[in-house]
């Protein structure tokens, strides 16, 4: 115990440890916060969804109709029909044969990648087989880092969306099993993986492509169906599995992943955390379906979140802030140094708006930032507002921008 004590007190004393506040209302672009009424710019919540009356009514009426919990894991008591019927809606929503799903996005990757990496042994044949090799962006998100480790499995790292470096791996690994791990948008730089070119290079050297549609559903996509639909992409044919979460643009709580019916199959009976976890609560999955639907009938949602991100990107170039390679709604705001970041964080909260600095570890030294995420709720005035606040701020800490 006192060795992590001594990790706690260090972390305090170099100003390490992040500011925790406590939010007292609603996911909405104005919250309040410790009593205090603040602007909101690192939700999640991108369509605005938390809080459309529609999908808390789905709610409500499931938590009457099923009470508030699912009992047990899915192969006991848990399988509730509320669950098969958003499993049919995300597989119909995604394109794809069927859909399982897991009651968080982390417990998704988590069980989808060491299932598929780490492969029953049933057949003689088994035993005497090399090995699985994930090949991972070097962004990915932690989930999918962490997947790998749990498989066991050999895991090698290319260059962030760089498809040379990803090509001469597949080359290297060429008479192994493979699997191509990426995030469709990257949840610290705000940029899109080129997934026309790495489902490409999966089919050239027999590798299997899974994508973590974390940010992407309900965002990318003329219809926001998510980034298979931004680049003409088809489940199964060209990517193998479809994996997302539903607590970002779908408001709610839960992991899935779409793909073939034999994929979900494997998945129900080699998955860890979907053998042995609780299912979701029956009022996600109700709010869900609902969510799936509002997403197809009010595009103005996503449009409007697309505006804001445009809006917003050029208004920290033409102030000549680094916005790194963002294309979407998540918007870094590069400023260096971890304590000028934390800062430049405290001086924004103390001017109404909630904007925390991502720092080392979860992004490279020299690299911390604001993490700005849009809502398609955001007004101009709030993104107007904002803006003049970074100008000033940065001047008051001499951050050459």
């Amino acid at each position: 115990m006192q060795k992590l004590l001594n990790i706690i007190n260090y972390a305090r004393a170099k100003d390490l440890y992040p500011d925790l506040h406590i939010i007292e209302s609603p996911p909405d672009p104005e919250v309040i916060i410790e009593g205090k009424k603040v602007l909101m710019f690192t939700s999640n919540n991108y369509l605005g969804l938390a809080t459309h009356p529609l999908i808390m009514q789905s709610a409500v009426d499931a938590i009457q109709k099923w009470g508030v919990g699912s009992d047990g894991s899915r192969l006991l008591s848990g399988n509730l029909q509320i669950h098969c019927d958003f499993e049919r809606a995300i597989a119909a929503f995604k394109g794809g044969e069927d859909a399982i799903v897991w009651p968080s996005g982390y417990s998704a990757n988590v069980g989808a990648i060491s299932a598929i990496a780490q492969v029953l042994r049933v057949l003689p044949s088994d035993f005497f087989s090399l090995g699985t090799v994930i090949i991972s962006d070097e962004l990915n998100h932690a989930s999918i880092i962490d997947g790998a480790r749990l498989s066991k499995q050999r895991k090698v790292v290319y260059r962030h969306c760089d498809m040379s470096d990803l090509a001469s791996l597949l080359r290297r690994f060429r008479f192994r099993r493979k699997v191509v791990v990426t995030d469709s948008i990257f949840s610290m730089d705000g940029d899109i993986a080129p997934l026309d070119k790495i489902a490409e290079l999966c089919k050239k050297y027999n590798a299997m492509l899974m994508i973590d549609e974390a940010h992407a559903t309900g965002i990318l996509g003329k219809t926001g169906h998510g980034s298979l639909e931004h680049f003409n992409l088809k489940p199964t044919a060209d990517v193998d599995i479809v994996l997302g979460t539903c607590s970002k643009a779908l408001a709610a709580t839960g992991g899935f992943v779409v793909g073939s019916k034999e994929l979900t199959d494997y998945l129900r009976v080699a998955s860890r955390s979907y053998m042995f976890s609780t299912a979701m609560m029956p009022a996600a999955s109700a709010a869900l379906i609902t969510a799936l639907k509002v997403i197809e009938t009010e595009p103005w949602r996503r449009e409007k979140l697309w505006a804001n991100a445009e809006y917003l990107r050029a208004g920290f170039y033409d102030a000549g802030f680094n916005t790194l390679t963002s294309k979407t709604q998540i918007i870094p705001v590069l400023i260096g140094e971890d304590d000028k970041a934390i800062s430049f964080s405290r001086k924004l909260y103390e001017r109404g708006i909630f904007a925390p600095a991502v720092r080392w570890p979860a992004v490279a030294k020299k690299f911390a930032r604001l993490r700005i995420t849009l809502m398609a709720t955001h007004t101009k005035e709030q993104l107007d507002y904002l803006l003049k606040s970074c100008k000033e701020i940065a001047g008051e800490l001499g951050i050459k921008k």
